[in-house]
């Protein structure tokens, strides 16, 4: 019941933070790209590594995993490992990565419950860990244009599955921006600046635009 004497500034628990969530890229490889045709490959790249720069920028885990790299997929995005060096990517032959044990404990290591969750593609490799793990009790964010499926349709049918049973569709620079959530934020003021430039399009012009115009520290 709503009570007046109870509303107050504050952030709503629902939100993600940089302490209560963890990234999962599922399957961001060059078979699994030559498939998709939902949307524009190369946005979908671009919106993957803005994803993972986001991760980055705050400090959030990030689980990376591959599904059959040597034998048919080929390797990780290299712009994605690029922005994680040296970071372990875990090969699976499922499917659906949710029934990988390794890629199951490293989720479960980083103590984080809600999942920021991209992939390809949409129909299989996401939706199948997507409806996983929202059956074992995760919150799973679907991040929609950093993941694609192979055509328009069998993207936004799996969204909508996901949607059914519980997930919630976000973008990545909408994860990015809620990471920040205030521009007083000065530690992480910078590097979120950097990745808008890089990654946010006209956005991101907007920002050089303010920056030279009004100067270095023009916020949103």
């Amino acid at each position: 019941m709503f009570d007046v004497n109870q509303v107050h500034a504050g952030p709503s628990g629902d939100l993600l933070t940089p302490d209560n969530s963890v990234m999962v890229f599922v399957d961001h490889q060059p078979q699994m790209f030559f498939g998709v045709g939902s949307g524009d490959r190369t946005a979908v790249i671009n919106a993957t590594v803005g994803l993972a720069k986001a991760a980055r920028a705050f400090d959030v885990p990030a689980v990376l995993t591959t599904v059959a790299a040597e034998s048919f997929s080929g390797p990780i995005l290299p712009q994605l490992a690029e922005v994680f060096p040296g970071h372990e990517v875990i090969d699976r032959t499922s499917m659906n990565a949710w029934e990988d044990e390794a890629l199951v404990e490293a989720v479960k290591a980083t103590g984080r419950r809600k999942i920021i969750l991209s992939g390809l593609w949409t129909e299989v490799c996401l939706v199948l860990p997507a409806l996983s793990a929202l059956e074992q009790g995760y919150e799973v964010y679907v991040v929609s244009d950093a993941s694609g499926g192979v055509s328009p349709a069998a993207h936004e049918h799996a969204v909508q599955r996901m949607l059914a049973a519980g997930a919630v569709p976000v973008t990545w620079l909408q994860v990015l921006l809620e990471l920040q959530r205030d521009w007083a934020r000065e530690e992480t003021y910078g590097a979120v600046m950097e990745v808008v430039k890089e990654h946010a399009g006209a956005y991101g012009m907007g920002v050089v635009y303010a920056q030279a115009v009004i100067g270095a520290h023009a916020a949103g």
